[in-house]
C-alpha cells in the first residue's frame, strides 16, 4: 500500500535528498549555528550570447517566506531514518538567514554572484535547490525571450508556448519571465490573473473547422468580437481564400458598425512570402491599419531572417521555442559556499578543479557595475569583497581576472551597486515592484549594453573584473593548495 505524508503541496520538500541528509550531517556534528556564506552564479550564457536577463525572484521569495516543515514531512523523514533530534529542530524551524539579490530584469554575466547568502549553514544549505530551481528557470526563459524581442525591431511578440511547457509551473512563471524581458502579451490566461501580464489570443482552426464554411466562421467571431477580431487565414488556402473571406467580412461586419479590424494571422506555409501578398490585399482593400501576426515554430533566428527578407509582420507569436528555450535548454546556475564564520571570524572557502573553469571565488562579495557617466553605457562589472567600497570619485583600475597583465583605468564613471537586501534575519525587506515595473527596467537596463554585446554571434566578451583585493585572496589560496599538493 502506497504512504502519502503530504495533504497539501509544500515546497519546502521540493529538494534534493542530499540537502537534507547533509543538514542532518551538520545537525548532529554540532553545526547548527555555524554561519555560511553561499553564492549563485553561472558559467555560461544559453546560446553563446552576450549577457542573461536575471529572473525567478519574486518565486524565490514566495518560497522563503513558506519555508516550514510539516507533520507530513516530519514523519515521512523519520521513517526515512533521521536523527529525531534534528526532527524536532526542523519542528520548530523558521528561516532566520541574510539573502542579496540583484534586480529581476538585471543583464547579468557568468560568474557574477547574481545572489548571495548568509546564514546557519543548514538553512542555507536546505534552500539550496529551490533557490537555484527558481533563478535557472526564470532565467532561462528571459533571456530567450530578450533574445527574440530584439530580433523582432520593436514588433509585438507574444509568448503563447503554455501547451509545449514542460509543466503547468513552468508555462506559467515562463509567461512571467517572458513579459519581464519584453514580450508584450501571452496566450496564458492564469498568468494574467496571478501576475497582471497581458492575456492575449484569437482563434483555432478548429474554430474554423467546426463551421459550414470559412466565411461563417469568420462572420461569426466578427459578431461577437468586433473589437479583437483577429482571423486565421490558413485554414485552407491563405490567399485565396483566408484573406479574402477576412475582407469580405470586415466589409459586411465590422466597416458597417463602426469597427475596424485587428489583424489577420498566418500560421503556416511561406510567411515571408504569404505576408507580403497578404499585406498588399489588405492595402488595396482599404485596411492599411489592420495587422498581420505570424506564428508557427519561430525564434530569434528565423524572425531575424524573416525580416531581412521583407516580411510584412507586425506581431510574432512564438511558442515553444521560447517557452522551452529550444536552442539552449539549460541556465547552468549553481550555488557554492565561498566563507564560514566562526565566533566572528570569517574564513574564505574555495572549490579548486582540474577543471579551470570550475575554480571559484572565495569570500563573501559584493557586485558592481561601472557606467560611462557621458552615455550611461556599461563599462565593466566589478566583483569586490564585501566590506569594500568603489569610489567613482576617483579613477579606478580594473583588470582581466584571467590576464591580470591587461589593465585599464576607469574614469568620468558611475559604479553602482547591483546586490540589494532581500531578507534580513529570515524576514523580507524588500518590496517588490510591479512586473509592469520590472518590465521597463529590464529594458532601460538591456540598453546600457553596447551593440557589440548583445548581438546573437560572437558577441563581444564584456569584462566581469575582480578587484585587487578579492583577487589576492584568490591567489593565495590557490598558491596554498598547490603546495600543500606538491610530491
Amino acid at each position: 500500500m502506497e504512504k502519502h505524508y503530504m495533504s497539501e503541496r509544500n515546497l519546502t520538500m521540493l529538494t534534493d535528498f542530499y540537502e537534507l541528509t547533509m543538514a542532518n550531517g551538520y545537525f548532529v556534528n554540532g553545526k547548527t549555528d555555524e554561519i555560511a556564506y553561499f553564492d549563485m552564479f553561472f558559467r555560461k550564457t544559453p546560446d553563446n550570447g552576450g549577457f542573461a536577463i536575471f529572473s525567478g525572484l519574486y518565486q524565490l521569495i514566495e518560497y522563503l517566506q513558506n519555508l516550514k516543515f510539516t507533520q507530513g514531512d516530519i514523519e515521512y523523514l523519520r521513517q526515512k531514518g533521521f536523527n529525531e533530534d534534528f526532527l524536532k529542530y526542523l519542528e520548530n524551524f523558521e528561516f532566520s538567514c541574510d539573502v542579496r539579490s540583484v534586480d529581476e530584469g538585471t543583464p547579468v554575466f557568468p560568474g557574477e554572484p547574481i545572489i548571495t547568502v548568509k546564514g546557519p549553514i543548514i538553512q542555507a544549505q536546505l534552500i539550496e535547490t529551490m533557490l537555484l530551481l527558481c533563478i535557472n528557470h526564470s532565467s532561462l526563459v528571459s533571456t530567450k525571450a530578450n533574445r527574440i524581442v530584439r530580433a523582432a525591431e520593436g514588433r509585438n511578440v507574444v509568448e503563447g508556448g503554455a501547451r509545449r511547457a514542460h509543466s503547468f509551473d513552468a508555462a506559467v512563471y515562463a509567461a512571467r519571465a517572458a513579459y519581464i524581458a519584453g514580450c508584450k502579451s501571452s496566450s496564458n490566461t492564469i498568468a494574467d490573473c496571478l501576475f497582471g501580464v497581458p492575456a492575449a489570443g484569437t482563434m483555432a482552426h478548429s474554430w474554423i473547422q467546426s463551421f459550414p464554411s470559412e466565411y461563417d466562421a469568420f462572420k461569426a467571431y466578427a459578431k461577437e468580437y468586433p473589437n479583437e477580431c483577429i482571423m486565421l487565414v490558413d485554414t485552407y488556402n491563405t490567399l485565396k481564400s483566408g484573406v479574402p473571406n477576412a475582407i469580405r467580412v470586415f466589409n459586411e461586419v465590422l466597416v458597417p458598425n463602426g469597427y475596424r479590424p485587428k489583424g489577420i494571422r498566418i500560421d503556416s506555409g511561406d510567411i515571408t512570402y504569404l505576408s507580403k501578398k497578404a499585406r498588399k490585399m489588405l492595402d488595396e482593400a482599404g485596411f492599411s491599419d489592420c495587422q498581420i501576426v505570424a506564428s508557427n515554430s519561430l525564434d530569434e533566428f528565423i524572425i531575424r531572417d524573416m525580416l531581412i527578407q521583407g516580411a510584412r509582420v507586425d506581431t510574432f507569436l512564438v511558442g515553444e521555442r521560447l517557452v522551452t528555450a529550444k536552442s539552449d535548454p539549460v541556465f547552468g546556475g549553481v550555488y557554492k559556499l565561498c566563507a564560514l564564520e566562526k565566533d566572528g571570524v570569517i574564513i574564505p572557502k574555495m572549490k579548486i578543479s582540474e577543471n579551470v573553469s570550475k575554480i571559484t571565488n572565495p569570500c563573501p562579495k559584493n557586485l558592481w557595475r561601472l557606467l560611462d557617466r557621458d552615455t550611461g553605457k556599461a563599462i565593466a562589472d566589478v566583483i569586490t569583497l564585501l566590506d569594500e567600497t568603489i569610489d567613482d570619485n576617483i579613477p579606478y583600475e580594473v583588470f582581466d581576472p584571467e590576464h591580470p597583465w591587461k589593465r585599464k583605468t576607469v574614469e568620468n564613471f558611475i559604479a553602482r551597486p547591483l546586490l540589494r537586501p532581500i531578507f534580513e534575519s529570515g524576514k523580507c525587506v524588500y518590496k517588490t515592484p510591479s512586473i509592469d515595473e520590472t518590465r521597463k527596467y529590464c529594458s532601460k537596463q538591456v540598453d546600457t549594453l553596447w551593440e557589440e554585446v548583445v548581438r546573437f554571434e560572437n558577441p563581444h566578451k564584456y569584462y566581469v573584473d575582480l578587484s585587487q583585493e578579492l583577487w589576492d585572496v584568490r591567489q593565495k589560496m590557490l598558491s596554498e593548495n598547490l603546495n600543500k599538493f606538491k610530491d
